[in-house]
């Protein structure tokens, strides 16, 4: 595929399809928070760019999740292209252009991407590259069966000890907030303010799914008026992803998570949707990795793997992109190692 065309659009004008992340909806929740999104519309699709102040007057875009391509035309040198087409409409000072690519491959074991001489890989990935996408378009009965026993007996386990699922939105965010802030010190996570997580819901549509905003939910598993967990999923197009969860460290043999994704899963259906993105698995089943767990739990439920290529950059100041990528390297080191010991 040739780049045929770039200009630039409204935002509003953004028709990204089931792509939360190249929405309208996203850009402008972005420029809540230090981002300013700029729109455009590439070869008759959305592309949200979204680009940031690093230093000075040096700052640095970013793509999430895009451009639509197939994996034959996710390479390097047509990445290329459409980064120099980009150019000219992003500041002056902006360093470098970072993609966070859509299209990947299901497979079993991890999958080595080349973006050849043209793009470096950057020094972490912003959006989790591997994830499992369940497939929606079967009855609730085959939705079952294709997950694992155990998962389908903790989903079973869990109402049978008396975990109720219940529907919120915003009204209850303080309150799963808390328990959010519980898991990021159980897991050693880095989360957002309760301003961000509350401007989410903000944004998007009440009780409906629009073409500019996604329908937002919070489900939240109660026990004996406590409540044990609460997750956060966006409604958009014919897909339902799975943002953010929360759990208490309280009670954890009731097994709430498979409730909720259970009942998550139920909604997603009933609203339309084809698919169900869990968002985020480790790469592999690694008994060693620290979030080992969280392949298991999620791989249970029966869906595709997939692998992405992650974040990869053209740098368009070399120089300074050199310098940004020492700064963000010794960043991340410091909050993956040194900070959680």
């Amino acid at each position: 595929m040739s780049v045929q065309s770039i200009h630039s659009v409204e935002l509003s004008r953004l028709s990204p399809g089931s792509n939360i992340l190249q929405s309208s909806y996203w850009g402008s929740l972005k420029s809540e928070f230090g981002w300013k999104p700029y729109s455009f519309e590439f070869n008759g699709k959305a592309l949200l760019v979204l680009v940031r102040k690093v230093f000075g007057k040096y700052s640095i875009a970013y793509i999430p999740h895009g451009p639509a391509l197939s994996n034959e035309d996710q390479t390097g040198s047509e990445l290329k292209k459409i980064g120099l087409k980009l150019k000219k409409y992003l500041p002056a000072g902006c360093f470098a252009l970072r993609f966070d690519l859509p299209s990947g491959l299901c497979q079993a074991d991890p999958v080595l991407f080349s973006m050849g001489p043209e793009l470096t890989k950057a020094s972490s990935d912003i959006q989790p590259p591997d994830t499992v996408i369940i497939s929606l378009r079967e009855n609730e009965e085959d939705i079952l069966a294709r997950m694992k026993s155990k998962t389908r007996y903790n989903i079973r386990l869990s109402f049978r000890k008396g975990v109720v699922v219940e529907k919120a939105g915003v009204e209850t965010l303080n309150e799963w907030y808390q328990l959010y802030k519980e898991t990021a010190l159980r897991d050693k996570i880095t989360i957002h303010s309760e301003e961000y997580y509350r401007k989410i819901f903000e944004l998007s549509g009440k009780e409906t799914v629009s073409a500019s905003s996604p329908l937002l939910v919070l489900f939240k598993a109660v026990y004996d008026d406590q409540i044990l967990a609460g997750i956060i999923v966006a409604v958009y197009g014919n897909r339902a992803t799975y943002l953010y969860g929360a759990s208490s460290n309280e009670n954890r043999n009731l097994m709430p998570a498979y409730a909720l994704q259970w009942e998550a899963i139920k909604y997603a259906k009933e609203n339309g949707c084809t698919e169900y993105d869990l968002f985020g698995i480790p790469p592999v089943n690694d008994p060693d990795h620290p979030m080992s767990g969280l392949y298991r739990f999620k791989t249970g439920f029966g869906g595709d793997i997939l692998h992405r290529p992650g974040c990869w950059d053209l740098p368009l100041k070399p120089v300074v992109y050199q310098v940004y990528r020492w700064a963000e390297s010794a960043r991340l080191l410091y909050y993956k190692k040194i900070r959680k010991r």
